[in-house]
């Protein structure tokens, strides 16, 4: 794989980067500690975050890796990574990771013409907002489990249960839910992908999760005989788990991570700069600078981990980006986690400080710390992404 950029390229992203540098200049200051939870945080966020993906898809840019039949311009998977990227590094919303980057990819994958040309255009447009509908109370990272179910009735299905940790639910016009619609079958036999075209129809209600930081990003949501007209249904009845098995791949495999973290750690190299300790600055300590030095290293190994994934996946190669995707989500999370509790650790009890005149970096890197304990869980935790790996990438057997 050549990683080496084309004119062209160069070009592309150097208008990225402009487009961003401009925009995000009129951007609450909450995109730059936390560009996902800031999203859903205010109704300030979400109108910008709006506005922003609007004028992303004005761009063409949403689509620019889709198939020209769904409205798309068919563009090298390089044009989208380094669109990702740029919009990593300026910390910018304006892209519904749930319904542009898992939801679109599945219904061009499984859907009916019918439903392509239904659902496919809103998101392309930046119209929409989704949430997604998988975790359970009990089905988390054993999410073949879950127990929401989805009763045929006429032309209907009657979906009661409960999902957690729905982020975004209270912003969202839509869901893609997985649920159970053959109680009789074992775990992921039974279960299909509706799209829930209404989140505020009758029945649904969506209850906060504070997280520990303050913010509120994740929600419950309860389901009380809510009916999901059968068109809605997602490719064949029962067929859920092969979608999402499918739909973990796209989630997976993001470089934005590596291009926040590498933001991240070059603040965090400005203020080792700047900051005296014992009469020189911290970036003279030679155990801080090693640990910069492998932290950048890291970033270049994500990046070009996430790269190998997405070229993998646009070659059509299911069983090798699988293992890379949960490989590049197992480096991520566990990179994010290492540069902030290294940065806490230099800063000492000022890097505790929230936004004040006293606190380093303006208070992001606490604000990352406390974040950044549950990255090793969402998306699914550490411990079932090596199971992958081993699994389906180096064939090891299952121990029951």
């Amino acid at each position: 794989m050549n990683f080496t950029l084309t004119d062209e390229q160069e070009k592309l992203k150097n208008e990225f980067d402009t487009f961003f540098e401009t925009e995000m200049k009129d951007a609450p200051g909450k995109f730059l500690k936390n560009t996902l939870e800031a999203t859903y945080c205010s109704d300030e966020c979400f109108a910008f975050h709006n506005s922003m993906q609007r004028k992303i898809a004005k761009k063409g840019w949403l689509t620019m890796a889709w198939p020209k039949e769904y409205g798309g311009q068919d563009a090298p998977i390089i044009d989208q990574l380094l669109f990702n990227e740029s919009l990593a590094h300026y910390s910018s919303p304006g892209i519904d990771i749930f319904g542009m980057k898992m939801f679109a990819p599945a219904v061009m994958l499984f859907a009916s013409d019918e439903q392509k040309a239904r659902i496919l255009p809103p998101i392309a447009n930046g119209e929409v907002s989704y949430c997604q509908g998988w975790s359970e109370p009990n089905a988390g990272s054993d999410l073949a489990s879950l127990k929401t179910s989805a009763v045929k009735d006429g032309e209907y299905y009657v979906i009661n249960g409960q999902k957690i940790w729905t982020t975004g639910a209270h912003r969202a016009d839509h869901m893609f839910l997985l649920a159970r619609t053959d109680p009789s079958e074992k775990r992921g036999r039974g279960l299909s992908v509706f799209n829930v075209e209404d989140m505020r129809a009758p029945g649904i209600e969506v209850r906060p999760i504070q997280y520990m930081n303050g913010g509120h990003m994740y929600n419950e949501v309860y389901f009380t005989d809510v009916r999901i007209h059968e068109s809605n249904l997602i490719g064949k009845e029962n067929d859920g788990w092969a979608q999402t098995r499918a739909t973990m791949n796209f989630e997976r495999s993001g470089v934005g991570v590596f291009v926040s973290v590498k933001h991240s750690l070059g603040e965090l190299v400005e203020y080792a700069k700047t900051t005296i300790r014992d009469g020189k600055p911290i970036i003279e300590d030679p155990i801080v600078r090693q640990k910069i030095a492998k932290l950048y290293i890291d970033v270049e190994i994500g990046r070009a981990l996430a790269y190998r994934c997405a070229w993998e996946q646009q070659k059509g190669n299911m069983i090798v980006s699988t293992t890379m995707a949960s490989e590049s989500k197992v480096f991520g999370s566990e990179l994010a986690q290492r540069l902030s509790y290294f940065a806490t650790e230099i800063m000492g009890l000022h890097g505790q400080l929230e936004t004040c005149a006293w606190s380093p970096m303006d208070g992001n890197m606490i604000d990352s710390y406390t974040w950044c304990m549950g990255s090793n869980i969402a998306a699914g935790t550490s411990e079932i992404q090596r199971n992958l790996i081993a699994w389906v990438g180096l064939g090891l057997p299952r121990f029951n």
